[in-house]
């Protein structure tokens, strides 16, 4: 990076010559050095697939979630520093919540989304304080509207995604997952390849051990979120791991 040193990086505040704002790229950074987080938006849903690092043997599975439930019908996806992430979900639950008491409604996921941008990138402004290290993926599913995705980044901009990747791998998991044909694609479907795609995109040299986490909302749950059933998740892990088996076969015979 150029300009790196010359004080252009202290604060979020400020702009480089080059109209560069470096913490939030820092923050962009730390995001891109989480496990990867993927989403994908079918014809009757959204599934989420995280590769969650294990750094140690004593760690206990399922603790420290990457996926969430932001209101029961929207669910949230998060690649970066945990803890950055839990302070952004908990906001997006409070937005949820206070959108509901309001209106008597569910929140659109397009409020939520435009509320939790906002929010996000009013960190990036002012100079007490540091961009949130995280990005957030936001899925949801209704008879009226059918599925929809969002990705909020760093900076607080928000963006509406087929299929979305952040993380380690999200140049080579974006690679397979343009060859999909998403929008013809039930959840059932999406939760074996989102599998695949992480299993093909990890990185066994440095990261050995890894948690895979699947949630889904859509027809399949009455469009509630919901962290895919065990029975569908093990079918998924033994279809990605098969395809990678498959995968290193044919590299060797090569």
């Amino acid at each position: 990076m150029s300009s790196i040193g010359s004080g252009y990086d202290l604060s979020a505040g400020q702009f480089s010559p080059d109209g560069r704002v470096f913490q939030v790229e820092y923050a962009i950074k730390a995001v891109e050095n989480s496990g990867s987080v993927i989403a994908l938006r079918g014809k009757d849903g959204v599934v989420f697939g995280v590769e969650k690092i294990i750094t140690s043997k004593l760690y206990e599975e399922g603790s420290n979630r990457r996926v969430h439930s932001i209101d029961t019908h929207i669910g949230a996806a998060v690649a970066g520093l945990l803890s950055d992430a839990r302070a952004v979900i908990n906001r997006a639950r409070d937005e949820s919540a206070n959108y509901r008491d309001t209106y008597q409604v569910p929140i659109p996921l397009k409020s939520l989304t435009e509320r939790l941008g906002k929010y996000m990138h009013y960190f990036t402004v002012y100079g007490h304080l540091r961009p949130f290290g995280v990005s957030i993926l936001l899925g949801t599913w209704d008879e009226t509207n059918g599925p929809k995705l969002m990705e909020i980044d760093p900076s607080g901009t928000a963006r509406g995604f087929y299929g979305c990747a952040v993380g380690k791998g999200k140049q080579n998991a974006k690679t397979e997952i343009e060859k999909l044909d998403l929008s013809n694609m039930t959840c059932k479907e999406l939760v074996k390849e989102v599998a695949k795609v992480i299993y093909s995109v990890h990185d066994e040299v440095k990261d050995k051990h890894f948690e895979l986490e699947l949630s889904w909302i859509g027809k399949e749950t009455g469009g509630t979120h919901q962290i895919v059933p065990q029975d569908i998740f093990n079918e998924a892990k033994t279809y990605a791991e098969e395809a990678l088996n498959d995968s290193d076969d044919e590299d060797t015979d090569m």
